[in-house]
């Protein structure tokens, strides 16, 4: 059976300039303009409705989760977000206690723009501060400034914000272990509901790839990032908060509901320039140019509404599954393994993933095809070498294919 969608990613292209290590689709309005003030975006959001507007609608009951990334989406005018929600409510129903979260720069938004978003339905915040000192944030290309994360985190208690999280990034170029744990202890200060922790990846085509090579100084290396991985996850979980996947930190009842739908693998709506959907088992990529994307959603108008891409092959299916679900500290049920592979795959997966039993880095909760509880890796060396297990799980699983 196909489960139906119940969440909806928005994607908002505009920065105001391109970090150094950022390689997302966006479209650049300088330090000065934003939604109230740029045609851009303006066409942008009519844009982003008639998409809304023409997609069938799969979903029963209401949307339970919206999210608003980017791109920065508090560059949007209170009137243009506002016209966003009110499209996707008419069309796929918005349920009242649904968690509509906002991804928010520091310096790109004040508190009167803050309370109008709330008013207009955000429930959660995602702060995007990325490092608690100017010198990293300027050799970094971000916007903003450290004296704009305190404005901008006094103004999310002054509205009492229930639920708000704060983005950093470690192995950035000249950061050391002590840095590190100095950002960790300045972030805990503020106060977040959750905490998103990712490990800089130099990207092909971004500033930072034409500077540097992953290792290579002015960079940490591997086993300084992994040292610097394992101490959030020490220094965080001794603050009481719960280490529930890879990247992320959240207290009790603080958990991202919507980024739960993608590690579940479970269904949902994607709208806006670069953002993918996966609905009806079909994972279907919006493109990443504003121009490109017009065209997409004109073709889709005269679609109405249909894709022509092909379901997501079975095998694929258990890939994608074991690749988003190992992210979660709860790994993935022993029901659920056993929906998606025969036995004869299971013994193929039990073969490659042996080494890393041992190793500690994957822990099994009943071993056999029929008794099997759940699957998950081991915190903090399993998550740091998830990428080791999973490719050895994707050759095996290929390999088989090929029999």
């Amino acid at each position: 059976m196909i489960a139906n969608p119940a969440s909806a990613y928005v994607h908002i292209p505009f920065c105001r300039r391109r970090c150094f290590y950022c390689d997302f689709p966006i479209s650049v309005l300088g330090n000065h303009q934003r939604g109230e003030t740029s045609g851009t975006v303006e066409g942008y959001v009519a844009l982003l409705c008639d998409e809304i507007a023409v997609t069938p609608k799969l979903n029963e009951p209401p949307l339970q989760t919206v999210f608003f990334g980017g791109g920065t989406p508090s560059l949007l005018s209170i009137p243009q977000l506002a016209q966003i929600l009110t499209q996707l409510d008419q069309h796929f129903g918005i349920d009242p206690a649904a968690e509509i979260s906002m991804e928010m720069d520091p310096g790109t938004f004040d508190l009167e723009h803050l309370q109008g978003y709330l008013a207009a339905g955000i429930t959660r915040i995602s702060l995007g501060v990325q490092a608690l000192d100017d010198t990293t944030l300027e050799s970094c290309g971000r916007y903003h400034r450290v004296v704009d994360v305190y404005r901008a985190v006094d103004w999310l208690h002054q509205v009492a914000m229930p639920n708000w999280s704060l983005d950093l990034i470690s192995g950035l170029p000249h950061q050391t272990l002590t840095d590190w744990e100095t950002s960790l202890s300045k972030a805990v200060a503020l106060y977040p509901h959750h905490l998103s922790i990712y490990d800089l990846t130099v990207e092909p085509q971004t500033v930072f790839a034409k500077r540097y090579q992953p290792g290579d100084g002015p960079l940490p290396t591997d086993e300084q990032t992994a040292a610097m991985y394992r101490l959030a996850q020490a220094f965080l979980t001794a603050q009481g908060y719960e280490h529930y996947e890879v990247s992320n930190y959240a207290q009790p009842g603080h958990q991202c509901q919507h980024n739960l739908t993608y590690w579940r693998n479970q269904p949902y709506y994607g709208f806006g320039l670069g953002a993918t959907s996966y609905t009806q088992l079909q994972r279907v990529s919006r493109p990443r140019t504003l121009a490109t994307y017009s065209e997409w959603v004109n073709e889709f108008q005269a679609a109405e509404g249909t894709h022509r891409e092909p379901p997501t092959p079975p095998m694929e299916q258990l890939l994608d599954r074991l690749m988003l679900g190992l992210r979660l500290k709860a790994g993935i049920g022993g029901d659920e393994v056993r929906s998606l592979c025969d036995s004869a795959t299971w013994d193929t997966l039990i073969a490659a993933l042996h080494p890393h039993i041992a190793q500690g880095w994957v822990i099994l909760e009943g071993d056999a095809w029929d008794t099997l509880q759940r699957l998950r890796l081991s915190d903090p060396d399993g998550f740091l070498f998830s990428n080791v297990v999973l490719s050895d799980c994707f050759r095996a699983i290929e390999d088989l294919q090929e029999i």
